[in-house]
């Protein structure tokens, strides 16, 4: 069973993809669960990610779905294999929300991440400066102590995409850098970061302008990952006053994918959007 008997991020983007293709193949959970010679209840859990699968049991469902292409059948084994596995965030996870570890378990397995803010800097592009001016504006009180492990792991975060981990986009309102929420010392140092980190060639950053109109105001800020070799949206995280929300749905997918699309098409364009960083610091 999945760490503390709720599912984990792995053992439910296993679960909807079984679930997925048993329905491709038209078959019900009581057909499923014969392939394994398991019962009908544990097909429920494994495709809602409650109980983690079997390599084994992988394999033998995905050949009686009729699932024969390669690569899919090896990146659902390797999350059969790592459902459990133990991520690094996992050591700070007395002062993390649930959902919040969620959000970093889809970072760190992701090889392509986009993400749209309207009011900050992206957590990923964030120096510990930056990231402790925005944490203290929290109207939930923080002891020291709570504020210092916060910033720690919004920094180690940003391994994943410093050492070559993903492919990184991110398309931020101009406001984020012409309107400093923190104090210009802080803002100039940050802005300076951000052309810093854009120069990594799997980095790319553009600035949605004011000149685009109500666009900017259509949606609040979302992040989407994908796990495979091509750039297919297969999760999408939306922050929200209580957290993080992380949306699956093939629907959501698609209206996200497609509005990350249109937000980068109307932003400048990284080299323009760098431009106009620099005349600020």
């Amino acid at each position: 069973m999945p760490a503390g008997g709720r599912p984990t991020v792995r053992s439910r983007r296993l679960g909807t993809a079984l679930r997925q293709y048993r329905q491709a193949a038209k078959l019900d959970q009581l057909e499923a669960a014969e392939i394994i010679a398991a019962s009908q209840a544990r097909i429920s859990r494994l495709e809602s990610g409650h109980v983690t699968a079997r390599v084994i049991e992988v394999r033998l469902l995905l050949d009686a779905y009729g699932v024969t292409d390669p690569g899919v059948r090896a990146r659902l084994e390797d999350l059969a294999k790592h459902s459990r596995k133990r991520g690094w965030w996992l050591e700070h996870a007395e002062h993390l929300r649930p959902d919040y570890m969620d959000h970093i378990a889809l970072e760190d397995d992701a090889t392509y991440i986009r993400e749209w803010q309207q009011a900050l800097v992206p957590g990923l592009l964030q120096t510990p400066a930056y990231t402790e001016a925005v944490i203290r504006t929290s109207p939930d009180y923080m002891t020291p102590e709570l504020v210092t492990q916060l910033v720690m792991v919004r920094q180690a975060r940003q391994a994943k995409i410093e050492e070559g981990g993903a492919t990184y986009s991110a398309v931020i309102w101009e406001a984020v850098i012409t309107h400093p929420l923190v104090s210009a010392e802080v803002h100039r140092e940050q802005l300076s970061a951000i052309l810093e980190v854009t120069e990594r060639k799997n980095v790319t950053l553009q600035v949605l302008p004011f000149s685009v109109g109500a666009l900017a105001t259509v949606t609040s800020a979302f992040s989407t990952f994908s796990f495979d070799s091509e750039p297919a949206v297969e999760a999408v995280a939306l922050e929200n006053l209580r957290g993080t929300s992380v949306l699956e749905a093939p629907e959501d997918l698609v209206a996200y994918a497609n509005m990350y699309d249109l937000l980068r098409s109307s932003a400048l364009a990284p080299d323009e959007s760098a431009k106009l960083i620099r005349t600020l610091c």
